[in-house]
């Protein structure tokens, strides 16, 4: 664990060095295209500077502010507060301020430099939703962020891409209007100006690029088993997320920039919505399914194959009587790992069958 979290201190000082080095070369294409001179050079490199002092020292804020997230106060919401307190001496870190997001998509992020200054951020909907078990699980995970120093790293890349987003709009507004009457004599087949624009157009998928490799796949996964490390009950979190994974709502305050940081994708991804392939490009999350049925392994339970609706998280309730006794039970006729119909000759359920036996999960027809 120490070990990751030293590495999430190198990886964001390679990212706080290469977020400068991109906002420097995206100055210096704006001032050589608008032919500003070498004083125009120095002053975007000064620029790009500051804005990356910028984007490491008020991450938080930026997105805080692009998630629309507010305070939470203890009067209000004593049990979150609660929760975020007990996880956090359990993490062994200060305790993070609390924001409110009024949303009624269930989800929640955390973001910060470090664990000092540290803001965790749930929806009303997570709140509305999660029972206080599953809320806590869903904490955790969320401190494991804080406790990991994950959270440095995804808000650079947010703050780095907002960055890169303000440059690139004032250099089209000053390609426009500032350098509109020399379009069709100075700039007009300028080499340089050519390439300065070619530069800004491409900025968009480098930065969104900077978010995808900022943000692996391995670190959900790796806060999901410090959340239950540090909750010492993972069903609390699987069940947070199965509740997720059957929940479509969408936040409606969330982008591209901002979507790595919640818990699982705010963004739509419905099958046949008009986003939904384009959303899934910047997908910088492992699917829910994977992270749930890391969870069920630890519990000893089935793969999850969606919502029964009767809180077992469909993946079948533990059966008994006649039916837990056909564990053990072989067949020649089953080889794949999947629901059949129950071997005891009950018409009214289905039985679990992993590759080998027949377990003791049945649920409903």
């Amino acid at each position: 664990m120490y070990e990751l979290i030293a590495r999430n201190r190198r990886m964001s000082w390679l990212l706080l060095a290469a977020s400068f080095a991109l906002l420097v070369i995206v100055a210096v294409a704006m001032t050589l295209s608008l032919q500003a001179g070498i004083g125009g050079v120095v002053v975007g490199v000064v620029i790009a500077g500051v804005m990356t002092f910028g984007a490491y020292w008020k991450s938080d804020a930026v997105a805080l502010a692009a998630t629309r997230a507010q305070p939470a106060s203890i009067e209000e919401y004593p049990q979150l507060h609660n929760l975020v307190e007990g996880m956090a001496i359990a993490a062994g870190i200060p305790k993070p301020r609390v924001y409110v997001v009024h949303d009624p998509a269930p989800n929640a992020f955390a973001t910060g430099r470090n664990p000092e200054n540290a803001a965790v951020a749930v929806t009303t909907g997570l709140m509305e939703t999660m029972t206080r078990t599953e809320l806590e699980g869903v904490i955790a995970h969320e401190l494991a962020h804080i406790r990991n120093y994950d959270i440095r790293v995804t808000t650079i890349a947010v703050a780095t891409a907002g960055a890169i987003a303000i440059i690139t709009d004032l250099f089209w507004r000053l390609l426009w209007f500032g350098g509109g009457r020399s379009r069709n004599n100075n700039n007009q087949g300028n080499p340089i100006a050519l390439i300065g624009l070619l530069v800004v157009v491409v900025l968009a998928p480098i930065a969104a690029g900077l978010i995808r490799a900022a943000v692996s796949r391995s670190r959900e996964s790796l806060a999901d088993a410090t959340a239950v490390e540090l909750t010492r009950y993972p069903t609390g979190l699987r069940m947070a997320l199965e509740k997720l994974a059957d929940n479509k709502a969408v936040v409606h305050h969330a982008s591209h920039a901002t979507a790595h940081l919640w818990i699982e994708s705010p963004l739509d991804r419905e099958d046949g919505h008009e986003q939904a392939k384009l959303n899934s490009l910047f997908n910088t999350h492992p699917p829910l399914s994977e992270r749930i049925n890391t969870l069920r392994r630890l519990e000893g339970l089935p793969p999850w194959e969606g919502s029964s609706g009767d809180g077992s998280g469909a993946s079948g309730r533990a059966g008994s009587g006649a039916g837990a006794a056909a564990v053990g039970l072989t067949s020649t006729s089953v080889a794949e790992r999947g629901w059949y119909p129950d071997p005891t000759g009950d018409p009214t359920q289905l039985r679990y069958w992993d590759g080998r036996a027949w377990t003791s999960w049945v649920k409903p027809r």
